[in-house]
């Protein structure tokens, strides 16, 4: 339950250690935190449900070099995952940050699972998201997700974790339409027993089994509290500063404050300011806006990767309630007898690339008339494709949604869009023509492992390849969405922050989305968000407890 912060500070005197949200980097940072002897360690979220966007994710982290590799005979080596991170880079990854990554991922994943309910194992058959770049693990192992796990287990927490609107929470990954979902089946009567026990997956299993962490190893949970700065002390961070209904009140950090308060993609201002191109739909939950970034900023710190996000197209959908919600297309752009097409007509990417790699073909510039060439875009699809793979929750079955163009013919459906249809028609036309062959010699769909993991199961070129030629036609606009910013203030390994001559910010920490990302501009592979967050999250707790027993210099 929510809980009175002054009433708190009175009876405790404050904390070893705050953290600011609540979701995986958060509350992984307050379970360290607790485990590396801090006392007193607290948690405070500005809405009224823990697990931000973490809870509503596919729950996946991205562990290079992980135990469960080894237990499984398919060992990873460190110099493999640097040699596959540098190959991303493109000059934008801090070397010192990847390195920390890959060597506290491991000791981190190894701590949790001895000392918490917290356990993980591999999601199969996951490959990385670029396998044919060098150090790529192409047959997956370093995604990895959580079991099932009975959220009864939370008392009265059970019900005041966020939720996704577009994911069951009683699945695993691979039972998802996010994962592998549309080719596997799970039994009604396992699904009822599992939502009859209240067991849940992805990224619910992931915060159900941090929460149970947290409220074993003793941390004090707040909701309904937001930060508004600090309280500086000679240059040192000592405390949080949160806006209640009777004022200000300052909370006390001895240790150390932790940000984990989520990116900055609701802050329409910060969007504008910061961000390389057009983000029309943030599919994470509303209350990331830059609250961290603010403080930060306010105090010094050094700033970087501001420009970047974890991009992913989705699409508009009206869910059974009548809201309007994005939806992410992972396998929907991928399935055979589909492709993407601009405002001219023609395809323009690759639709089968990873869903974050996908965010740069939505931000070129055509250099003539200075506009973004494939904006507006369409996913473009058949009868055959709809009754098969369907679309979000439509598979044809009824009247078609409003959010969805439907024709007989391409000339007809190009009308409805605005588009040329000749143009179309000739597109299609040629993309039809390939595929017979098994290929894309235009944008090389179905060459990559990562193209035919998405698609229909089968796992071959055939996989996302197939031809668009049996009505109706239908087509639903995409748009650059995002899963959540990744810049902000500039870390040491441990999580420190910096400021803006290079030096440690004393008694500062950041962790998840709310600092500069070790990813720099990339996506390594499912879980490539959470992973980093839960990484960085374990080295500040550590960190920040071990300044309370003066291990390390205040």
């Amino acid at each position: 339950m929510s809980s009175d912060v002054s009433r708190s500070q009175e009876q405790v005197g404050g904390y070893d250690v705050v953290v600011l949200g609540s979701g995986a980097a958060a509350l992984a940072a307050a379970v360290a935190a607790r485990g590396h002897g801090a006392e007193r360690v607290g948690v405070f979220e500005k809405a009224d449900v823990v697990g931000g966007t973490s809870a509503m994710s596919g729950g996946m982290i991205w562990i290079p070099c992980n135990h469960h590799m080894d237990a499984a005979g398919a060992p990873d080596a460190r110099a493999e995952a640097l040699r596959y991170l540098d190959s991303l880079s493109h000059d934008r990854i801090v070397p010192e940050l990847a390195e920390a990554y890959v060597d506290t991922g491991p000791e981190m994943l190894r701590w949790f699972e001895d000392h918490t309910p917290v356990v993980f194992e591999i999601v199969e058959s996951f490959p990385d998201y670029h396998p044919e770049h060098p150090g790529a693990c192409r047959e997956g192992g370093r995604s990895l997700e959580c079991p099932l796990f009975a959220f009864g287990e939370l008392g009265e927490w059970q019900h005041r974790v966020s939720q996704s609107r577009q994911m069951s929470a009683h699945l695993l990954m691979n039972e998802t339409t996010l994962g592998r979902g549309a080719h596997t089946s799970i039994a009604p009567g396992v699904l009822d027993e599992r939502k009859a026990a209240d067991l849940r997956g992805c990224g619910q299993a992931l915060i159900g089994r941090l929460l149970k962490a947290c409220l074993d190893h003793g941390v004090e949970l707040h909701t309904g509290h937001r930060a508004a700065g600090f309280d500086v002390i000679d240059g040192r961070v000592a405390g949080v500063r949160f806006d209640t209904a009777d004022g200000d009140v300052t909370i006390e950090a001895s240790g150390g404050v932790i940000l984990a308060t989520g990116g900055f993609e609701w802050n329409p201002a910060m969007v504008r300011d910061f961000i390389r191109g057009p983000m029309e739909r943030p599919a994470s939950i509303e209350t990331n806006t830059g609250d961290g970034l603010t403080m930060s900023m306010r105090i010094g710190a050094a700033l970087g990767n501001m420009q970047e996000a974890w991009w992913v197209p989705v699409i508009d959908v009206t869910n059974d309630d009548g809201d309007e919600i994005p939806w992410m297309i992972n396998r929907e752009r991928v399935q055979p007898r589909s492709i993407m097409v601009n405002a001219a007509g023609k395809r323009f990417a690759n639709e089968a690339a990873n869903y974050n790699a996908f965010g740069a073909a939505f931000h070129r510039l055509d250099a003539g008339s200075f506009t973004y060439e494939n904006m507006p875009s369409w996913l473009l699809f058949d009868q055959p494709y709809l009754v098969k793979s369907g679309l979000a929750r439509y598979r044809g079955e009824g009247p078609v949604p409003d959010w969805l163009h439907a024709a007989d013919s391409l000339p007809e459906l190009a009308d409805d869009l605005g588009i040329d249809g000749a143009q179309l028609v000739e597109t299609v036309e040629r993309w039809n023509a390939q595929v017979a062959d098994l290929d894309d010699p235009d944008f090389g769909r179905g060459r990559s492992i990562n193209d035919t993991h998405w698609g229909d199961g089968t796992r071959t070129p055939a996989a996302t390849l197939g031809p668009i030629d049996t009505g109706p036609f239908y087509a639903v606009q995409v748009r650059p969405g995002a899963l959540g910013t990744k810049g902000g203030p500039r870390t040491t390994g441990d999580a420190q922050v910096l400021d803006v001559d290079g030096n440690v910010i004393e008694g500062l920490y950041a962790a998840g989305n709310v600092m500069a990302s070790a990813m720099g501009m990339t996506y390594g592979g499912a879980g490539g968000t959470l992973g980093p967050g839960m990484v960085f999250g374990f080295a500040a707790g550590r960190h920040a407890a071990r300044r309370v027993s003066s291990e390390v210099p205040a």
